[in-house]
C-alpha cells in the first residue's frame, strides 16, 4: 500500500472525495448483509471529529488484523448516505503508531488547563463543611488521580469529547454552581460543590486516551457511575483509617448525587434526584453538556447553510446564523 499523502482531517472531508489518509479506527464490527457478505462498520477519528466507515466485500482476515482502537491507513471514498457524510473504504490496514504525529487524533481542549485546575481547586477549597472538605482534600492530594482527571476527556463522543475534557466540564459546572447558589439559600452549597467535583471522577478509569478513545475493559463492565461511587468510599475508608471519619448520612447524600446525575434511568442513572442538591448537580451537568454539543454542532458544521446537519443526540437541526 504506497504512502499516504499529508493528513487531511476529518472536519476537512466533503462528499465525493477520493481518500487516502490514516485515521484511528475504533469499534470495527465485522457484520453480514442479508445476502451474507461480510462487511465492516468502523469509526474513523482524528482530533477534529469522527465518520462511520463500512467495507464491503470484508473478510474475517482483514477484521482480525486491524487495530482495536489504533492507526490504520485508509484508501477510499467519501459519499452521503441518508444525509449523512461516511467513507467507504477500499483497503485499509495497520500503521505503526511511531510513524504518525499522535497529537493530529486526539482532540485537546483548547482552554488552559492549568488555569482551570488551579479554579477547581479555589472553588472546591472554599467548602466549610469538615467531612466534605476533608474528602475532597484527598482527592486533590491524590497527584497521580489528578493528573488523570486533567487529561481524561469528559466523554467518547456526547460532549467534552477531548484531552482535558473532564476537566473542562467540571470546571464549567463550579463555574455555573458559586454563580447560582447564592440565589437557592435553601441548597447546601457544599454539597453541589462536592458533588459536581465528584460527580464523573469515575471516568479517570473507565476511559482510555493513550492512542483514541475507548472504554477500559474495567470502564466497560462497571460504568463511571459506579466507579465514582466506588472511588469516593475508598478514600473515605482510608480518611477512617487515619483518625477522619465520613459519616455514613454524608456518604449517602453525596453518593446520591452520584447516583442520580444522569436524570432518568433511560440515561444510566440508578436512581432518580430526590435531594434539591441532586437536581441542581444533574441540570448543571446536562446544561453543560449541552452547550458542549450545541456549540461544537454549530462550530463545525462544514457547509454554508444557516442550519447545521440534523443532530440525532439533540434530535433537531441548529440554527446558525447570528443577530446583527
Amino acid at each position: 500500500m504506497a504512502q499516504p499523502p499529508a493528513h487531511k482531517f476529518i472536519n476537512q472531508i466533503g462528499a465525493g472525495e477520493a481518500i487516502n489518509a490514516v485515521y484511528v479506527v475504533r469499534e470495527p464490527i465485522l457484520r453480514g448483509t442479508s445476502r451474507g457478505d461480510l462487511y465492516i462498520a468502523m469509526f474513523l477519528c482524528d482530533r477534529t471529529g469522527q465518520l462511520n466507515g463500512r467495507m464491503w466485500q470484508a473478510s474475517e482476515v482483514v477484521y482480525k488484523s486491524l487495530p482495536k482502537p489504533g492507526f490504520v491507513h485508509v484508501v477510499g471514498r467519501s459519499e452521503l448516505y441518508q444525509n449523512n457524510l461516511q467513507i467507504v473504504v477500499n483497503s485499509i490496514a495497520a500503521i505503526d503508531p511511531s510513524k504518525v504525529k499522535v497529537e493530529d487524533y486526539l482532540a485537546r481542549t483548547t482552554k488552559d488547563c492549568g488555569q482551570m485546575f488551579r479554579e477547581v481547586q479555589e472553588i472546591v477549597g472554599t467548602i466549610k463543611h469538615p467531612q466534605l472538605a476533608a474528602l475532597t482534600a484527598a482527592f486533590l492530594a491524590d497527584k497521580e488521580l489528578m493528573q488523570k482527571f486533567c487529561a481524561a476527556p469528559g466523554g467518547m463522543k456526547m460532549h467534552h469529547d477531548c484531552i482535558g475534557g473532564l476537566l473542562e466540564h467540571t470546571h464549567g459546572m463550579l463555574r455555573v454552581a458559586k454563580t447560582i447558589l447564592p440565589l437557592y439559600p435553601q441548597v447546601q452549597a457544599d454539597l453541589v460543590l462536592a458533588g459536581i467535583f465528584l460527580h464523573d471522577m469515575g471516568k479517570t478509569e473507565e476511559l482510555a486516551y493513550d492512542m483514541a478513545f475507548s472504554y477500559t475493559d474495567s470502564g466497560q463492565l462497571i460504568g463511571h457511575i459506579s466507579k465514582s461511587l466506588l472511588m469516593i468510599h475508598r478514600k473515605a475508608d482510608a480518611l477512617r483509617a487515619s483518625g477522619t471519619a465520613i459519616g455514613p448520612e454524608v456518604l449517602d447524600a453525596l453518593g446520591h448525587i452520584i447516583l442520580s446525575h444522569h436524570g432518568a434511568f433511560e440515561f444510566g442513572s440508578p436512581k432518580l434526584p430526590a435531594t434539591a442538591e441532586a437536581f441542581m448537580v444533574y441540570y448543571l451537568d446536562d446544561l453543560d453538556a449541552k452547550m458542549d454539543q450545541v456549540t461544537a454542532a454549530i462550530n463545525e458544521e462544514l457547509s454554508e447553510s444557516n442550519w447545521t446537519a440534523w443532530q440525532g443526540t439533540l434530535q433537531t437541526r441548529l440554527y446558525r446564523k447570528r443577530i446583527e
